[in-house]
């Protein structure tokens, strides 16, 4: 796809995401009564003191926009006086905003129980069709769109076809296929990026084809909109919602849309983990068959097919897995790390799907679509028979899928706890019975006192991809913390942001430092964390969360400052300047008044000042030593510094001013962009 389609469906997207032309307004031919009117007779008719109350019935009764014209127009035809009339028109435009405003509540709160009902769908999946039906009828009525429908990938024929319709009447749409690239879904399921478009016929960016335009005319379509279904990185199909005249998507419309597509790819997802489950149960299932046929055999093979498909479905761990079979084969069966394991007898078993012989030990692949896993490895058996060869490698595919499952509810529940936490943060979500409940879902406690923690990891990665991998990393420590620790963790400003609850006995500071050294254990590299103070009324106060975070992450860039990478602390450390570091201190101002002269000079003339000062009193306050670290003359040393003193006054040296100029002068390098 060229860049000008690109720019342009992202110009689309942002027409999408402007207000409805539909929105309700207060009407614009409201007059204020006019600057030369007559002033009313002494015993004209007083303004009432209740204008609102017409408005408020109109409200209570839920009536169209175009009834909030009647009090105006009744009290008109009752010939009451201009004074009542322009109460009533001041009353009018704001009970209109309230009416926009419980429009949109009722909205929202329809939206989400929409999206709760089909995330209680895909919790009790039975029929896969079922759910994404259900999916596909919600995203309609909610956009309240003439069709919505769901296309998936077909990776074996290089194109993508329809799989659930709903509004749709033209059997031959109902049939399409798209190749990669063609019309809009395939341009969707090639990039992607949600696209949208409120003529298709006349949208140029994307390609038109023959077929794909028939079926499109055939079912009268004219403004679509497509989103991806993820998995991963990966696109498996798109979702749809059509009207078969032109329309521009709002924003939240296309959230929604998005919202519904992440449960679609998650039902996809979970069914398929669900037939590979069957899969290997049926394979189990297919060994014991076998094994029946042997005698000493038979029983060991049975117990561990007992004994997996229970772990299974308990949702038991690796680790239960692996003792099962140690029992069955009369060994030790421990579960590795892939980096813990010989390599080339780790990817002989994973290329060929059988346990191989290392030395004295078996080892059998733990894999899943071509990622290793780890491997179980059979400690001191060098003779093994076929069938207990096999059944360490039944074991082994178990485990994968344990694995994947495990990783499957943890990366929801990450998702989930991230999300949360941003709105916290964000502020887009004040409802605290809804803040509360969602938190009561996840075991966490939003009246409870917390601290909130900046974390960051140190020290740079050797590129973007090994980067992006230790944020993924810090970011999945941070998440298992916040689990176990009743809290929660998302990704944020290059780092990761916690909101951890605060035990009995325990300080910010205590936390702070517990953090550092838990995630920096984690993820085997330093982690720096920084502290807000304990916070409480999360759920009621708008910008608790928001500004607990920015002390953290003042707490965080200061450690940083004062080289102290790889430790935990909050602002109650810092001394005079945790104070300044702490809520809303001016700190601005402080930097100002000591040394904002300098700061200004430098800034008109271009000079160093600010720089012969740091290195002054780096340098012990020695001008010798001074000209030495700036590589200039001493001269020119004492030139500046007599500068200084003009701009600062003669004391600036006393040891009292000299600490607050030095003070000054960190708390500026720590405010600049870049220096951090």
């Amino acid at each position: 796809m060229s860049s000008d389609h690109v720019q342009s469906a992202e110009r689309s997207a942002g027409a999408a995401e402007a207000p409805p032309a539909d929105a309700e307004a207060p009407p614009a031919d409201a007059e204020a009564p006019p600057a030369d009117a007559e002033a009313p007779p002494a015993d004209a008719e007083a303004p009432p003191a209740d204008a609102e109350a017409p408005f408020l019935e109109l409200l209570a009764r839920g009536a169209s926009a175009d009834a909030y014209e009647q009090p105006v127009l009744l009290a008109r035809a009752e010939g009451r006086s201009a004074e009542w009339i322009a109460a009533l028109q001041r009353a009018k435009p704001l009970a209109l905003r309230v009416r926009s405003e419980l429009e949109g509540r009722r909205r929202r709160e329809a939206e989400l129980s929409a999206l709760f009902e089909t995330a209680h769908d895909l919790a009790g999946l039975r029929d896969l069709d079922a759910v994404l039906q259900a999916i596909v009828q919600r995203a309609r009525s909610l956009l309240g769109t003439d069709v919505a429908y769901l296309s998936l990938n077909d990776p074996a024929r290089g194109d993508t076809h329809m799989r659930v319709t709903e509004g749709s009447v033209a059997a031959r749409f109902q049939q399409l296929r798209l190749g990669m690239g063609e019309g809009l879904g395939g341009l969707v399921a090639q990039t992607a990026r949600p696209y949208v478009t409120d003529d298709y016929f006349k949208d140029d960016r994307f390609q038109h084809t023959r077929t794909i335009d028939a079926g499109v005319r055939d079912e009268g379509l004219v403004a679509i909109l497509g989103v991806p279904l993820m998995l991963g990185h990966h696109v498996i199909g798109v979702l749809f919602a059509a009207d078969r005249r032109a329309r521009v998507f709002e924003r939240e419309q296309i959230a929604l849309l998005g919202s519904f597509a992440a449960l679609a790819a998650a039902a996809i997802d979970t069914a398929n983990l669900l037939a590979e489950t069957r899969s290997a149960l049926a394979d189990l299932e297919l060994a014991n068959e076998i094994i029946r046929d042997r005698s000493g055999v038979i029983e060991r093979a049975s117990d561990v097919h007992d004994r997996l498909a229970e772990l299974v479905l308990r949702g038991g761990g690796v680790h239960d897995v692996a003792a099962a079979v140690s029992e069955v084969l009369d060994g030790t069966v421990v579960f590795a790390e892939a980096a813990a394991t010989p390599a080339e007898a780790l990817e002989s078993s994973r290329a060929d799907g059988h346990a191989v012989r290392f030395e004295d030990d078996w080892i059998a692949a733990v894999a899943a679509g071509g990622e290793l896993l780890g491997a179980l490895v059979l400690r001191g058996q060098p003779g093994l028979d076929p069938v207990d060869q096999r059944t360490l490698e039944r074991a082994a595919m178990v485990t994968s899928l344990l694995l994947l499952a495990r990783r499957s509810a943890a990366e929801a529940e990450q998702r989930v706890r991230g999300e949360l936490l941003d709105d916290l943060l964000d502020a887009r979500d004040r409802d605290p019975r809804l803040l509360r409940e969602r938190a009561a879902r996840l075991h966490a406690d939003l009246d409870a006192v917390h601290v909130v923690l900046a974390a960051r990891l140190e020290g740079g990665a050797a590129d973007a991809d090994q980067e992006a991998d230790a944020r993924r990393r810090l970011a999945a420590a941070a998440s298992h913390l916040a689990a176990t620790r009743h809290g929660l963790a998302a990704a944020r400003d290059g780092g990761t942001v916690l909101l951890l609850p605060l035990r009995p006995g325990d300080s910010a500071t205590d936390l702070a430092r517990r953090a550092a050294r838990h995630l920096g254990t984690a993820v085997h590299t330093p982690v720096t964390v920084g502290a807000s103070a304990p916070a409480e009324g999360l759920a009621t106060r708008t910008d608790a969360v928001a500004t607990a975070y920015a002390e953290a992450r003042r707490c965080l860039d200061a450690l940083r400052l004062l080289g102290r990478s790889g430790d935990g602390a909050a602002a109650e450390d810092f001394g005079f300047l945790g104070l300044l570091l702490a809520g809303d201190r001016d700190i601005p101002g402080f930097v100002d008044r000591t040394i904002g002269q300098v700061v200004a000079y430098d800034r008109r003339r271009g000079t160093e000042l600010l720089r012969t000062l740091d290195a002054y009193f780096a340098c012990g306050m020695s001008p010798a030593r001074t000209k030495d670290e700036l590589h200039v003359h001493v001269n020119t040393v004492a030139q500046r510094l007599e500068r200084v003193g003009r701009l600062l006054g003669d004391d600036w040296q006393t040891p009292a001013r000299a600490l607050e100029t030095q003070l000054a002068l960190r708390l500026h390098r720590l405010s600049e962009p870049g220096q951090h």
